[in-house]
């Protein structure tokens, strides 16, 4: 199984059915505060919506097309990230996340998001990592702006949330670019 440690309190694992429950319970408690910008969320209502998740991340993961772990931190799970996608014939991988409420302000994220970038580069061999956010999303674009990457552009309407479509601003970062920080 996937494991990778960031450092003295957070590391990341491939996610299990056995995991479902407590992620199915952070979802459900951060339910409010996720629904702003992850499309998700009313699909998302038992255990067994969770478990179906990690199934399919389960089958991108046989395929070698994407990576989903769990976020541990402090012993506990607090999160999701990965690669949502890896598409090996352009050398390019597509990071995703989300993190509990309760957790937000720590620097959970930026240290995961730092890790999954160097693990993309000097495990994986690719030549870009890619970072999505919805333009409002100010919590979210800061971590690829802390971390370096290049702001490439705004894909206007590039999701529907509920209600309405929100614009995805774009960041990417080469392997050069990250290894000349």
């Amino acid at each position: 199984m996937f494991t990778y440690k960031i450092d003295e309190e957070l590391a990341l694992k491939l996610v299990t059915i056995q995991d479902a429950p407590r992620i199915f319970e952070l979802t459900d408690v951060s339910r409010t505060y996720l629904k702003q910008w992850l499309p998700w969320l009313d699909t998302t209502k038992t255990v067994q919506d969770t478990e179906n998740y990690i199934k399919f991340t389960h089958q991108i993961f046989a395929n070698n097309k994407g990576l989903n772990t769990a976020i541990i931190y402090k012993g506990e799970i607090v999160g999701i990230a990965g690669f949502n996608d890896i598409n090996w014939s352009n050398r390019t991988a597509y990071i995703g996340y989300w993190l509990g409420e309760p957790y937000q302000g720590c620097g959970i994220m930026t240290r995961v998001a730092k890790a999954l970038t160097e693990y993309a580069f000097s495990e994986l061999k690719l030549n870009k990592v890619e970072i999505r956010a919805a333009e409002g999303n100010s919590k979210s674009r800061s971590i690829p702006e802390r971390l370096g990457y290049v702001n490439e552009g705004c894909i206007r309407s590039a999701e529907w949330l509920y209600d309405h479509y929100v614009d995805h601003v774009v960041y990417g970062i080469l392997v050069n670019e990250w290894k000349n920080q």
